[in-house]
């Protein structure tokens, strides 16, 4: 009995943690999401889905633990089991989407140099649409990025008609009218700084796959402990 307690106990604090993680990914996701999705703007719609990826996980991760958490408390070593079983399968992924993600992270080093995205990020700019604008001005304050490649895009925008100005959304500290002056702007393109949150991003969204993958081999081994315990609690109930 209090072999089984103790394995419990040790199941129940780990299962814990597990759910915390999956609320965790899930804000997370939820506060990156707005910026992937601007900055798809300038380099394509698909980066929103890596915030929808850490969303599913922690969704999925969420769900997973509160059904062992049910199992633990009512000794079911069905639902135990089917943990477990889940727990192997996410664990798998888990590394595997890691993998995937420090591959990516690799690829992405080259985005700069990528010139299907450099002239979607170039023609944007020098469209400058309505629809758009609060994106890319957003962009441009959250990156201190001024323009595709370097503030002097502006001054070949179609859709930006001051061509002696910039954006005030360039400025180091905005104000109202503070891109007249090209002096107080931001030099650097919003093509490398967005490269740079990238790299950062995915490197560290793989590295948190793995470290869960690898520490929730631990909740298999305590799972397994546990079943095997109530199952054998539930046959010395029926002798």
């Amino acid at each position: 009995m209090c072999s089984l307690c103790s394995v419990k106990c040790g199941f129940i604090f780990f299962n814990s943690l597990f759910l915390a993680s999956g609320v965790a990914l899930i804000t997370i996701g939820a506060l990156q999401y707005s910026t992937y999705s601007q900055m798809g703007t300038f380099a394509g719609s698909s980066l929103s889905k890596i915030a929808i990826v850490l969303i599913s996980v922690g969704v999925t991760i969420a769900i997973v633990s509160l059904l062992g958490h049910v199992g633990a408390f009512t000794n079911n070593s069905s639902m135990v089991s089917c943990f477990i079983c889940i727990l192997i399968v996410i664990i798998i992924l888990e590394i595997l989407t890691g993998a995937v993600f420090y591959i990516f992270r690799s690829k992405t080093a080259i985005l700069q140099a990528n010139s299907a995205i450099n002239n979607k990020a170039r023609g944007v700019i020098n469209e400058y649409k309505v629809e758009k604008r609060h994106a890319i001005n957003r962009i441009q304050e959250k990156f201190s990025c001024c323009g595709a490649d370097s503030y002097t895009d502006w001054s070949k925008s179609v859709g930006w008609e001051n061509h002696d100005a910039v954006p005030d959304s360039c400025c180091m500290v905005k104000t109202e009218g503070c891109g007249q002056d090209k002096a107080n702007v931001h030099t650097k393109g919003c093509i490398s700084a967005i490269k740079l949150f990238l790299v950062k991003n995915l490197l560290w969204v793989g590295a948190v796959c793995i470290a869960l993958g690898v520490t929730e081999v631990f909740g298999v081994l305590v799972g397994v402990c546990l079943c095997l315990d109530i199952k054998r609690k539930t046959y010395e109930n029926i002798s």
